[in-house]
């Protein structure tokens, strides 16, 4: 008796056939394994055996979302410029500097108008930069969700939001003495993160956006990436999924090309866009005098900046790297002590001096020429950090771009310089902290606008030392200071109070 055989013999007039099956489809766990061993990753799948049906999936689900060829050139790109020598550092020319002393009233008076202007024809956009948590703040919350403890209970979220409605407002306003007027709505998109983005949404829905329209306020998503081991590897959270971390505020530039909503801008009009972190409960959303020094200026992008408290002070400030090169921001630790104290002869200055605080302003065809680029270089700050894996925390690397990254791309940059106790008061440490706390955040604001009521005629009176306490102006009421004499002149307030509409 013949041995039994796979394939069919299939005989017609005498014509023989032979059929042979076609070959098992490889599965995708089996797919992907062979694509993961093209970037040296196969090892994700090590512990496949040990897992459950549901846990198979919701791997191979993860990995088959993983755009590899790309992450694998950030990994290579980001660990090989490790070690190489930077470019000489130079101080930024007095001349892309605006500074508080040398600005001229009648300058200041234009700019506010120009920006007006633009604001009301549509054609500023804010991006604010909301992925973190409150971590630090012992919140679990999105840290625009925190309250700092102002007489008015209000969390970082309303009071931007309410600047930005006063805004719209004095917009509005300006332009009505050349006729009727149309209401003013200033698009604000907000980037989260995978762990912020359902509580960012379901708060402000639960505030009624806080006075603004809800077409008015977009919510995206901040991208993530694998944590890494020093040599590359993807590291394992649990058998499986990865561990991922988001990737950094500058993050931004892709997040808002893949979001398509650098085309939503283009679409409404929008020309310039303000971009600002969530942590600074001073910040000055849609500035209109910072957007007028923009336009004025012609520059592709701009950013605050204020000067450096003292020599060693542990803030990132702007730079020239290389002969003449574009200006970009350099962390304090790029610079020695003696660079660090090294003054200007001519002004008397520190001659690096102007620190970064987030607060940029750029043009709409710039931001799409960034987020091209940097998709392009793909080179990813590396920040060696514990990282949570199957094997308890393990020493590891984020890779992050920041916000500043975009700055050697641009073809000039104008900085305007701001004063901190005006318009720079983060939130990053728990009170009890040395520096940037609630407290000392709510102490600055209560400063600031104890200063504005008492300029606008009005008196103050208190049952702790005044450097302890202060007023709160509502955004709703003032934006810088200014429209307060007929609220405050004459009158006394007991602090702390907020002052309201």
């Amino acid at each position: 008796m013949e041995e039994p055989t796979t394939e069919t013999e299939i005989k017609t007039a005498d014509v023989t056939t032979t059929l042979t099956p076609p070959p098992p489809t490889a599965s995708p766990h089996q797919e992907l394994v062979e694509r993961l061993k093209d970037y040296g990753q196969e090892d994700v799948f090590a512990l496949w055996e040990e897992l459950s049906p549901e846990e198979r999936h919701l791997l191979v689900t993860e990995i088959e979302n993983l755009d590899l060829p790309r992450i694998d050139r950030i990994i290579r790109c980001s660990l090989n410029s490790q070690g190489l020598p930077a470019a000489a550092i130079e101080a930024p020319p007095e001349s892309c500097v605006s500074t508080v002393e040398e600005r001229r009233k009648e300058d200041k008076e234009k700019w506010w108008k120009m920006g007006l202007k633009a604001i009301y024809e549509g054609k500023l956009g804010v991006v604010l930069l909301s992925g973190g948590q409150g971590t630090r703040l012992g919140s679990s919350d999105p840290k625009g969700c925190y309250n700092i403890g102002l007489p008015s209970g209000k969390s970082l979220f309303q009071i931007q939001a309410e600047r930005i409605l006063c805004v719209q407002r004095l917009a509005a306003q300006a332009m009505s003495e050349a006729g009727p007027t149309r209401p003013v709505a200033i698009q604000w998109y907000i980037m989260t993160s995978p762990f912020t983005h359902e509580p960012t949404q379901k708060f402000f829905e639960s505030h009624k956006y806080f006075g603004l329209e809800a077409d008015q306020v977009t919510f995206f998503q901040q991208g993530t990436l694998p944590c890494i081991t020093k040599d590359g590897k993807f590291i394992m959270e649990t058998p499986f999924s990865l561990a991922k971390a988001p990737d950094g505020n500058g993050g931004v530039y892709a997040a808002l090309k893949y979001s398509g909503l650098l085309e939503d801008m283009a679409s409404r009009g929008i020309k310039y866009v303000d971009c600002y972190g969530v942590d600074n409960v001073l910040v000055r959303v849609a500035d209109p005098t910072f957007l007028g020094y923009f336009i004025d200026k012609g520059a592709a992008s701009a950013a605050k900046v204020v000067r450096k408290a003292y020599p060693q002070e542990k803030v990132g400030v702007f730079v020239r790297r290389g002969k003449g090169g574009p200006l970009t921001v350099v962390e304090y630790t790029e610079l020695d002590e003696s660079m660090a104290s090294e003054t200007n002869q001519q002004t008397g200055r520190l001659k690096f001096c102007w620190s970064n605080v987030c607060l940029h302003m750029f043009t709409l065809d710039f931001l799409n020429q960034v987020a091209n680029g940097l998709e392009k270089d793909s080179i990813y700050h590396v920040a060696e950090k514990k990282i949570p894996s199957i094997n308890g925390s393990i020493e590891g690397v984020k890779l992050e771009q920041f916000i500043f990254d975009c700055f050697p791309y641009a073809p000039s940059t104008a900085l305007f310089e701001v004063l901190r106790e005006e318009e720079f008061a983060p939130v990053k440490n728990a009170n009890g902290s040395s520096f940037d706390t609630p407290e000392s955040a709510k102490l600055l604001v209560l400063r600031l606008h104890t200063r504005w009521v008492i300029a606008a005629g009005g008196f103050l009176t208190h049952s702790v030392p005044l450097y302890a306490t202060g007023v709160e102006v509502s955004p709703l009421c003032s934006y810088a200071g200014e429209n307060l004499e007929a609220i405050c002149r004459g009158r006394t307030f007991h602090a702390p109070c907020e002052i309201s509409l």
